[in-house]
C-alpha cells in the first residue's frame, strides 16, 4: 500500500473516532464534552494544535518539492501557507503560556478576554476577534476551499490556472466530504459549550490529508510542472 494511501487511511481514522466518541458525549453530557474533551488544554485543543503542526510540516515539504523543480515563487507561497499554519498552531496553545506557565504582558492583560499571549482572543473595542474574524469571516472561506474548490476544480479551465498559479493543494471529494459531516455535525451538536474544538480539530485533519495527498499532486512533479506553468500563465495573461 503506498505510503500516502496509509496515511490518509490513519487520519481518516482518527477523524472517525473523535467524531465517535464526542458527538454521543456532547448530545448526552454536555458537560462532560466541555471539561474532559474540548476544555482549555484538553485533547481536542491539544490535538488541533500538534496537527497544524504536521500540516506545516507537510507545506514545508511540498515548497522543497516545487523549489527542486524551479517554481520559486510557488514554493515561496507555500512556504507562506506553512508559516500560517505554524501561526495558528502556535495560537491555539496561546504559544504554550500555559504549559510553560509564563505571564502575559500588560496589553494583553488589558485587551485579551482571556488575559492571554495571543491574538485570537484580542477584543479591540466591541470586537472580539475569535469570534468575528476568525470564525464569521473565516470559515465560509474556508468551506469554499474544502467543499466548492473540489466541485469546480474538474469542470473549469480558469479554476485549475488559478490553483496552479498560486500552488494551491486541491481538496480531494473525500475531503469536501468530511468538511460536510463536520459542518453537520456542528448544526447536530449547536449549542454544547465549545463545540467548535472539535471543528478546528476536523480542519486539522483534514489539512494533513489534502497536503499529504492532493488531489493536484502533478503541482509538485517536474514531469507536469511545465503543463501546470502554461495553464497558470495563460490564467494570468491579461485578455486582448
Amino acid at each position: 500500500m503506498p505510503r500516502q494511501r496509509r496515511f490518509t487511511l490513519v487520519v481518516l481514522a482518527m477523524f472517525i473516532f473523535a467524531h465517535a466518541i464526542a458527538i454521543p458525549v456532547a448530545l448526552i453530557n454536555p458537560g462532560l464534552f466541555e471539561t474532559a474533551l474540548a476544555q482549555e488544554d484538553g485533547p481536542l485543543e491539544y490535538g488541533t494544535a500538534i496537527f497544524l503542526f504536521v500540516a506545516a510540516l507537510l507545506l514545508i515539504w511540498r515548497g522543497r518539492q516545487l523549489l527542486q523543480i524551479g517554481r520559486r515563487f510557488g514554493a515561496a507561497l507555500t512556504w507562506l501557507y506553512a508559516l500560517l499554519y505554524a501561526f495558528v498552531a502556535g495560537e491555539e496553545i496561546s504559544w504554550g503560556q500555559r504549559i510553560f506557565d509564563w505571564q502575559s504582558g500588560s496589553f494583553f492583560v488589558e485587551h485579551n478576554f482571556q488575559a492571554e499571549t495571543n491574538l485570537h482572543n484580542l477584543v479591540i473595542g466591541d470586537t472580539q476577534l475569535a469570534s468575528t474574524i476568525f470564525g464569521n469571516d473565516l470559515t465560509p472561506v474556508l468551506l469554499a476551499y474544502l467543499i466548492l474548490l473540489p466541485i469546480l476544480y474538474p469542470l473549469a479551465h480558469w479554476v485549475r490556472g488559478f490553483a496552479t498559479a498560486l500552488a494551491v493543494p486541491v481538496p480531494r471529494p473525500l475531503h469536501a466530504w468530511l468538511a460536510v459531516i463536520a459542518s453537520v455535525t456542528m448544526v447536530i451538536i449547536g449549542g454544547v459549550p465549545r463545540q467548535f474544538e472539535l471543528y478546528e480539530f476536523a480542519f486539522s485533519l483534514m489539512s494533513m490529508m489534502i497536503f499529504a495527498a492532493p488531489r493536484n499532486p502533478g503541482l509538485y512533479t517536474e514531469g507536469t510542472a511545465r503543463k501546470r506553468v502554461r495553464l497558470a500563465h495563460q490564467f494570468c495573461a491579461p485578455a486582448e
